[in-house]
């Protein structure tokens, strides 16, 4: 499928999207997916022994997440380039917060920069970037 690019603007905000609480559910699902089986992100005792309140899941998996909801505003095809980095973990029964602005339009390559971020209250989970291609209408 080739969808047309979205118009998008410098400085626009992107509504964001809300998604949780998360689950030891979702982590176990994720671990399976990916199998990634550390024990931080399945077992509670071991995760208190490394310093944590409880298992926390994947960076990959808040990552995914994000890249999903870009590309649900700009559509698969469109997006080029994505990057994270890890800010802090995500436990069980947190809330993350999905969004991100336009901070670049380049009309010579038709694209445009974002800056992505995923939240838990008023703490970074992980931040981001992605490179989309850009609808150029007037």
């Amino acid at each position: 499928m080739n969808r047309t690019p979205v118009a998008l603007t410098a400085g626009e905000q992107f509504d964001t999207k809300q998604i949780g609480p998360i689950t030891q559910t979702d982590i176990v699902r994720f671990a399976g997916a990916g199998g990634d089986f550390n024990p931080l992100h399945h077992d509670s005792a071991y995760a208190a022994r490394a310093g944590l309140t409880g298992v926390i899941s994947m960076g990959q998996m808040q990552a995914g997440m994000l890249a999903a909801w870009i590309t649900d505003l700009v559509h698969v095809e469109h997006l080029l380039s994505y990057s994270v980095r890890f800010a802090s973990p995500l436990s069980v029964g947190e809330v993350l917060e999905l969004g991100g602005q336009v901070e670049l339009v380049d009309a010579t390559t038709g694209t445009a920069t974002l800056s992505v971020h995923a939240k838990s209250a008023d703490r970074v989970v992980i931040t981001g970037s992605a490179r989309v291609r850009v609808s150029l209408s007037d």
